[in-house]
């Protein structure tokens, strides 16, 4: 069984140097099997999150909280979030991704979602969200 955690990478340009985090999502005891991974990327052009898992009540916490950082850092343009590693969203997962486009707006930025596999299209579809990314969906 893998143990996944939620590993942030933030390259700072300053100079050659990268500065890479990793920070646990879950507590490593958890027996919990589909785990959340979350890796973020970010350059002076923008950043790009790739979710993997599950987003639902207990991981989404730490979602939210490294799609806001990512978003109130020197503001990147485009932030694009590629959801095609995830197994499962429950409702506090899509009210993390509404909150993030919220904050994105307010600083300018742009919020895409790509990598939208059909049962979470289909997901965003029938809740009526997937017309407020519209602008930014790539498939």
């Amino acid at each position: 069984m893998n143990s996944f955690v939620l590993a942030i990478v933030r390259h700072e340009i300053s100079g050659h140097c990268a500065k890479k985090e990793r920070i646990p999502l879950l507590d490593h005891n958890s027996k919990r099997v589909d785990k959340p991974e979350i890796n973020m990327v970010a350059s002076e052009h923008g950043a790009l999150a790739s979710l993997k898992g599950r987003i639902d009540i207990d991981s989404s916490p730490a979602v939210r909280d490294q799609l806001i950082a990512v978003l109130h850092a020197p503001h990147p343009r485009t932030v694009s979030v590629d959801l095609s590693g995830v197994t499962h969203i429950d409702s506090s997962g899509v009210a993390t991704l509404i909150e993030a486009l919220k904050i994105a707006r307010n600083c300018k930025t742009e919020l895409r979602l790509q990598g939208l596999h059909d049962r979470l299209c289909r997901l965003f579809e029938a809740t009526g969200i997937l017309s407020l990314f519209n602008e930014g969906i790539e498939r």
